[in-house]
């Protein structure tokens, strides 16, 4: 089956899966450090649980269907912690529990880190994607507004190198990393 979605176009589901999910982190650091006055994390509310959640899901399911394992794992396990993360948001949680979420998508995380087939761009990408989970769940269990901030910067750069991926797959820039008979995949 091919994956591609236009005539003539190198996008695929894993591109539009990177985009989604590095645009859904994006939204989510800069939300949590605060940098744009007015904004915060629960700001990223809606696009976590549309973009990062069911639609990083379906694709997710995509992928899988189409014989890309690891993309699969990767998007349709992080599509569910969005949509969870997002059904939570707020006062519906304890501090305690939102940081023990946190821990458990943390692990799902470091396994995509070291499962990251297109190398060190993938690795580098989910490793900072580990780190601000890790980051997050310990501020929520200490009550820590600055580990949150910084959790939120380390999500941010690991939105944009996502984005940057997506972005690098569709341009054909030279960064494109992995590939297989479907044509190049970003930070896979």
């Amino acid at each position: 089956m091919d994956n591609d979605v236009s005539a003539g176009s190198t996008a695929t589901t894993s591109t539009l899966g990177h985009l989604a999910l590095g645009l859904t982190l994006l939204a989510f650091g800069i939300g949590h450090t605060g940098i744009i006055s007015g904004v915060s994390a629960a700001d990223s509310v809606s696009l976590a649980m549309y973009i990062g959640g069911l639609a990083l899901f379906v694709l997710g399911v995509l992928e899988f269907r189409g014989g890309n394992g690891f993309n699969g794992t990767a998007f349709a396990g992080l599509g569910a912690f969005w949509f969870t993360w997002a059904s939570g948001a707020g006062d519906k949680v304890s501090a305690h529990a939102g940081g023990t979420f946190l821990v458990l998508f943390a692990l799902l995380a470091l396994t995509l880190t070291v499962g990251a087939a297109s190398g060190l761009f993938g690795q580098v990408m989910y490793g900072l994607l580990f780190l601000s989970l890790v980051l997050l769940a310990i501020s929520a269990f200490a009550d820590s507004g600055s580990l949150a901030k910084a959790a939120g910067w380390v999500a941010a750069v690991s939105g944009l190198l996502g984005w940057y991926g997506a972005t690098a797959a569709l341009a054909k820039w030279p960064m494109a990393v992995g590939g297989s008979s479907r044509g190049a995949v970003a930070a896979s």
